[in-house]
Order: C-alpha cells, then structure tokens, then sequence
C-alpha cells in the first residue's frame, strides 16, 4: 500500500485589479535607464497608410501601448486593423509584441515577435524625441513569409507620435511600407 501523497500547499496566484502583471508603471517610476524613451510611454490610437508591391494600398487603424513595470525596458504591443470606406474598423491586419531595451550611448534595442512566425532585432539611436532602428537581425519559421530587413522611424509631431516603416520582404528590396499618425489616449 503506497503512503497518500499530499498535494502540497495550495498556489493561487493573485491577480492585482490591473492584471496578472501587476500595475504596470502606474505606480512605479520608470526605470532610470529609460528616460530617453520615456517619451514613448502610454497607448496611443490612430491612422495611417499601408502599401507594399505585393498588396495594395489601404488605411489602417492602429493601438500601440509602450508600458513599465520599474525595469529598464519598455514593454510593447501594436494591433492594426483595416478601416472601411467609412472610417470604421475592419478585419484585423498586422499584430506585434516586444521589448524596448534602452543602451549606454542614447542607443536601443527593440526585440519584436509576430504571430506570423518572424521575430526582429532592431538596432538603432534616440535623438530627443525621435528613434531610428534598423534590422540587425530578421529570423522566421519555415511557414513564415520572407522577410529580410525593415527600418523604422518613431517621433513626436507635436503632441502625436508618427512613425515610417520600411521593409524588405518576398524579393523586394527595402522600401516604404506603412506610416502611421497616433494620437495618445487614455
């Protein structure tokens, strides 16, 4: 007869009201590290333009949130959806996920992850109120899309973050892609 094994002490995590990461920045300071990019924090909402030889060009909405838990990085999300003839959200397009890791030197590493089956190291510089990375690395799966190279372009215009991104993908060299004009909200 095998002695009953106990289940050991009960684990429930518990969730704070904001959610299984905890606040978020809210009421934390940032990191030191990332006052450079500090500028960037919040969710931000608005519209822009994609295009591309292999797709035709259409406007999309957009949600970018940069948030912080204390830590020396940014935490990163972007969801896009197509807009329809008359302003509303369409199907959903483009979505990303990542970490931005402020460096010595007003340098930055942006780590990103597509559902789509890429993953992207972005290297690049901030300047005041405006970021500029290039693809230092570009990995995909075998089911993924080829892609080589992207560039982006992150500032203030105003009170509004706008942003460019160039890509090299399916055989095509680098060129303009999509640009967008966020406002932030919350």
């Amino acid at each position: 007869m095998q002695p009953e094994q106990s289940p050991g002490p009960a684990f429930a995590p518990r969730l704070s009201p904001e959610g299984a990461d905890g606040p978020e920045g809210r009421d934390l300071p940032p990191h030191p590290d990332l006052s450079p990019l500090t500028f960037l924090i919040g969710r931000w909402q608005g519209a822009g333009v994609v295009g591309y030889p292999t797709i035709d060009s259409r406007r999309f909405g957009q949600e970018i949130t940069f948030s912080h838990n204390g830590k020396p990085f940014l935490a990163y999300s972007s969801r896009t959806w197509l807009l329809e003839e008359d302003g509303t959200l369409g199907r959903p397009l483009a979505t990303e996920t990542g970490f931005w890791r402020p460096q010595a030197d007003s340098r930055v590493e942006l780590l990103l992850a597509h559902p789509t089956g890429i993953t992207e190291i972005y290297l690049g510089e901030v300047t005041g109120t405006r970021v500029e990375l290039s693809t230092d690395v570009v990995a995909r799966t075998s089911s993924a899309k080829e892609v080589t190279a992207g560039h982006r372009l992150y500032g203030l215009v105003g009170t509004d973050l706008a942003y460019a991104f160039d890509l090299a993908a399916v055989g095509h060299p680098l060129q303009p892609h999509l640009s967008a004009q966020l406002k932030r909200v919350g």
